[in-house]
């Protein structure tokens, strides 16, 4: 109830936003910059919206899919968790003070280490230790660089940090700082080479929590970089401070290739989507790498649309996992006969994560090579192209066995329940509509791609 409570109350503030511009709310009366305040703008409603939309549907499938992977004394836990979790993602957009987004973000990261913990294999465990340790460097380095931005501008708040930070003399004090921040963003993020964290906790996390991480997590890590790197220093300041857009460019071509060929290598299905996410996680950094509007857009279209179709792909693995017990390649065999409807929407999925047409997939890619081109950097464009087909290759191995072999297993699969059918089918749904209904998601990620560039939070 939680969920749907906040999906509508999100719904309801991206409507006032659109209709009469940003939100500010004072916490215990006291106004920024001394007070903490809350702040929606267009791009924070929007992600608001996302985040609460992934965690509702994700929640309608929960109780059958953890029926299955946890003992009954565990999933009270499971559920407060989950909702700890979503209020600190939450939290993070919706905070217009940095250090309450480093709150935010501890909240959330705690909740995550015990959901990840909570899986039914022992390598759990270390799936958390290893993300607790990752998360626990990123939240340090973040915490310095917020420390060094107070200590020179004597504010916390975001708005009044972004007209501070152009007048202090120390700029490499502020580069410094800007580089702790981005570090400490990038190991949330998961972005290349900080990535080690994130294959194990997918694989390994409750099939549920999974789906909901893989939707939301690192979608608002990327949301806090934009915000930091467009909203609080600047483009223009940032790169003048540090060469930030070619080192975007470089990581994120590299996770887009690198993750991708990893991905070939694996035989299990929740390890090859984990180092799919690392490689889309790529493009959106690449995206905001171009420093155009047009890369900015991509990046913002390609958050949404991917934040669909992963929690698609996720479900749908927590669906098999219920009637197959693992998600072993191998035990994928005959599924696209006995679980029809489910492997349908895994493979539906599956194209919109390559990129093809009618797909959300191709429209955030579309507008990513248009981005580089504009840019100039027909190289990137060409790279993103390359690594969009390579996934081609990972997902038709999961095709494959699905569909052109049989099965060794005594008595076949039977089809997922309802319970994990119809958010697997509504996330399907929106993958189809929203990659050729395209005026919703277009026009809003260009206004804030506009709103971001413009220079103002």
């Amino acid at each position: 109830m939680a969920c749907f409570i906040s999906l509508l109350l999100s719904t309801l503030l991206l409507i006032d936003v659109h209709t009469n511009g940003p939100v500010s709310y004072e916490i215990g009366g006291w106004s920024a910059p001394w007070g903490i305040e809350f702040r929606a703008d267009y791009l924070s409603a929007f992600v608001l919206l996302l985040v609460s939309a992934i965690a509702s549907v994700v929640i309608v499938g929960a109780q059958t899919s953890i029926s299955r992977e946890l003992p009954t004394g565990q999933q009270t836990v499971f559920y407060v968790l989950y909702l700890l979790c979503f209020a600190g993602l939450l939290g993070i957009v919706a905070s217009g003070d940095v250090f309450n987004v480093f709150v935010f973000l501890e909240i959330s990261s705690l909740a995550t280490y015990a959901l990840i913990a909570m899986g039914r294999e022992r390598q759990a465990l270390w799936a958390a230790f290893q993300y607790l340790i990752v998360g626990t460097v990123g939240a340090t380095f973040f915490l310095i660089g917020i420390g060094i931005l107070y200590s020179l501008t004597g504010t916390l708040n975001m708005a009044d940090l972004s007209m501070r930070l152009p007048s202090v003399e120390e700029r490499q004090l502020v580069a410094v700082a800007f580089g702790f921040i981005v570090v400490g963003i990038g190991l949330k993020l998961a972005l290349f080479p900080l990535h080690g964290w994130l294959p194990n906790a997918y694989t390994f996390a409750p099939s549920i929590a999974a789906a909901m991480l893989a939707g939301t997590a690192t979608k608002v890590s990327l949301y806090l970089l934009i915000r930091v790197y467009f909203g609080i220093f600047g483009t223009a300041a940032a790169t003048a401070l540090l060469p930030v857009d070619t080192v975007f460019l470089v990581l994120g071509v590299s996770a887009a290739l690198i993750a991708s060929l990893v991905a070939m290598r694996q035989q299990d299905v929740k390890r090859i989507f984990a180092f799919s996410s690392i490689a889309q996680i790529g493009y959106l950094v690449v995206g905001v790498g171009l420093g155009n509007a047009t890369g900015l857009q991509a990046s913002l279209l390609h958050l949404f649309n991917h934040a669909l179709m992963k929690a698609a792909l996720f479900i749908a693995l927590a669906a098999i996992v219920y009637r197959v017990g693992s998600s072993k390649l191998a035990d994928f065999r005959g599924l696209g006969h006995t679980m029809p409807f489910t492997m349908a929407g895994l493979l539906i999925g599956a194209l919109s994560l390559i990129g093809v047409p009618l797909t959300v997939g191709f429209i955030s890619k579309w507008y990513l090579v248009l981005a580089a081109l504009e840019a100039g950097l027909w190289p990137v464009a060409a790279l993103v192209l390359i690594a969009s087909f390579l996934a081609l290759f990972y997902l038709w191995k999961i095709v494959e066995v699905a569909y052109f072999e049989r099965s060794d297993a005594t008595e076949p699969a039977r089809e997922a329940p309802m319970a994990l059918l119809i958010p697997l089918w509504i996330l399907v749904i929106a993958n189809l509509y929203f990659g050729i209904d395209t005026r919703l998601t277009i026009e809003g990620s260009a206004a804030a791609a506009a709103f971001l560039t413009g220079g103002a939070l």
